[in-house]
């Protein structure tokens, strides 16, 4: 038995859900966002309460059950909360700066990178060595900061590069004479 899959989704005040067939469609303050589940789960809306019921004692049904609880959990947070992922630039020189939809990075290249913001995702630079990414979609939060981050990986010797907020990198002893 999923211990995830057998919690129900609360919706809180301002947040709607409608399923038709597969598909479940939640609207709140921030937006409306979908996710369609496989045949193997049975989704239902009862008094402001999502429930997932496997369908049937498969394998893959039970791992589908927790799976697609978690996908209706985080698009009621999607589009209550949102989603952020802050970044951290260490480096001499090393900065970054929002002109209009576009992050500009100055990261030790002989150009500047240019990284423009997909739609439902917000990008700011607080300060020159921060970089907060934020969006209703967790996956697509994710993964536009994953891309940032891959243009300058921290290294395991100066540290020097772009990381998550809090990340630690393990580092490594240079050479000795």
């Amino acid at each position: 038995m999923s211990r995830i899959g057998k919690k129900p989704v609360e919706l809180p005040s301002g947040v709607t859900a409608s399923v038709s067939g597969q598909t479940v469609e939640v609207k709140g303050p921030k937006g409306a966002r979908t996710f369609t589940a496989t045949d193997d789960v049975t989704l239902t809306v009862e008094d402001n309460v999502v429930k997932v019921e496997p369908r049937g004692k498969s394998k893959r049904a039970r791992q589908q059950w927790g799976m697609s609880r978690t996908q209706v959990a985080n698009l009621v947070t999607g589009v209550t909360q949102g989603f952020k992922k802050e970044l951290e630039i260490q480096g001499v020189g090393y900065r970054a700066q929002m002109q209009g939809n576009t992050l500009k990075l100055n990261l030790g290249y002989s150009h500047d990178v240019d990284f423009v913001a997909p739609d439902g995702i917000t990008i700011t630079a607080p300060k020159q060595t921060e970089i907060v990414v934020e969006g209703i979609d967790q996956q697509q939060v994710g993964e536009v900061a994953a891309k940032i981050r891959e243009w300058r990986r921290p290294e395991p010797y100066k540290g020097k590069g772009i990381r998550y907020k809090g990340e630690f990198i393990f580092r490594k002893e240079g050479k000795k004479k």
